[in-house]
C-alpha cells in the first residue's frame, strides 16, 4: 500500500484568484471531484490552516499544502462475514451493521468491512460508488450499529441518493447521552465542518454544511438519558457533534466525550440507527424498517436503570 504524499506550492501572481479545487487538482494531479473531496476532508491547507471550501481563492504568496492519503485497495474481495439481511429484492437491500464494523475499505481498514460482506451475500451491487463503495448509498460510523440501505443497481442508487439529498429519507437513531435533559424534546442546528485543528474530528464551524438534529426523550436514566434523534440532514458525526455541543455527549464516545467518562462504556458511542424509511425507487411504495439495538446497548440501558 502506497504511503501518503505531500504536495506544497506557493501561489504565483498568475494563479491568484483560481479556485482552490482547481489548484489542488493540478498540484496533486487528481480529478477536480477528487480535489473537492480532499478539501472537504481537511487535507488541503492554505498558509498552515485547513481550508474546507472548494471555491476559496488563495492570494498570491499563499502556500497551499495538499496531503494525498495512501491508496485504498484497488479491488475489494468478497468475504464470508455473517450478515443480517432484513429485506432485499432486485433493486435494494436493508441490512444490519453491527458496531465495530467499517462500512467500506479505506486506509487502515482494507477488509472485514460491510462491503466485503455484501459482495459475498448479495447477487449484485450498484456501481456508482466505484470498486471501493459498491452499493453504498449512505454510511454509519464504525462504532454505531443499525440499519443500512444498499442499492443493487444504478437505477435504485440514483433514486435513493436523490431522496437522501432531498431529506425525504426517514432516519432515526437511539442514543444514550450523558446527563439529564431539561426539556422533553428539542432541536439542535449548527453547520458542521472539519474541526479547524483536529482533522479526526468534526465541529460546528462558520461556513460548515447546514445540519439539523431533532431529539426527544425516550427514557430518563441514572446520570444519562435515552434519546430518539431524527436527522433532517446527514453530516459526518452529526448526532455526536450536536449533542456534545449542548453539553450532552454520547456515552462511550472517545472523540467528543469528556476525557473522564462518567461510566466505563467500552466499544465506542452508544448510538444505534433503529429506523429507516424511504420510497421504493421502482414501485413507489413507502417502506419503513426498524430494528432493536444490539446487546451492548441494551445492557447499558438496563444497568443505568438500576444504578
Amino acid at each position: 500500500m502506497a504511503e501518503a504524499q505531500i504536495f506544497i506550492q506557493v501561489i504565483s501572481d498568475e494563479q491568484a484568484g483560481e479556485r482552490l479545487d482547481v489548484l489542488t487538482a493540478a498540484l496533486a494531479d487528481v480529478t477536480r471531484s477528487r480535489a473537492g473531496a480532499l478539501i472537504r476532508d481537511g487535507l488541503v491547507q492554505v498558509d498552515g490552516a485547513p481550508q474546507t471550501k472548494a471555491g476559496f481563492k488563495p492570494r498570491s504568496g499563499d502556500e497551499v499544502r495538499v496531503e494525498l492519503p495512501e491508496a485504498a485497495p484497488a479491488r475489494v474481495e468478497a468475504q464470508d462475514i455473517p450478515l443480517e439481511i432484513l429485506y432485499q429484492d432486485a433493486d435494494l437491500a436493508v441490512v444490519y451493521k453491527p458496531s465495530g464494523m467499517v462500512v467500506h475499505p479505506a486506509a487502515g481498514n482494507p477488509d472485514g468491512t460491510m462491503v466485503n460482506a455484501l459482495l459475498q451475500h448479495l447477487d449484485q451491487l450498484s456501481g456508482i460508488g466505484g470498486e471501493i463503495r459498491p452499493g453504498i448509498v449512505h454510511r454509519i460510523d464504525k462504532d454505531t450499529s443499525g440499519l443500512l440501505l444498499v442499492a443493487k443497481n444504478d437505477f435504485s442508487h440514483a433514486s435513493l441518493s436523490e431522496q437522501i439529498k432531498a431529506h425525504s429519507v426517514q432516519r432515526a437513531y437511539m442514543a444514550i447521552v450523558q446527563g439529564g435533559m431539561r426539556e422533553d424534546c428539542g432541536t439542535v442546528e449548527g453547520p458542521i465542518g472539519r474541526h479547524p485543528t483536529d482533522r479526526k474530528k468534526m465541529a460546528i464551524v462558520p461556513g460548515g454544511r447546514d445540519a439539523v438534529t431533532h431529539w426527544r426523550v425516550l427514557e430518563k436514566l441514572k446520570g444519562a438519558t435515552l434519546l430518539e434523534c431524527r436527522l433532517t440532514t446527514g453530516r459526518t458525526h452529526q448526532i455526536r457533534v450536536h449533542m456534545a455541543s449542548i453539553g450532552h455527549p454520547l456515552l462511550g464516545d472517545p472523540l467528543y466525550g469528556p476525557k473522564k467518562m462518567p461510566y466505563p462504556v467500552q466499544g465506542g458511542q452508544l448510538l444505534h440507527a433503529f429506523r429507516i424509511g424511504f420510497v421504493h425507487p421502482r414501485t413507489g411504495e413507502e417502506m419503513l424498517f426498524e430494528a432493536p439495538p444490539e446487546a451492548r446497548f441494551l445492557d447499558w440501558q438496563r444497568r443505568l436503570r438500576l444504578i
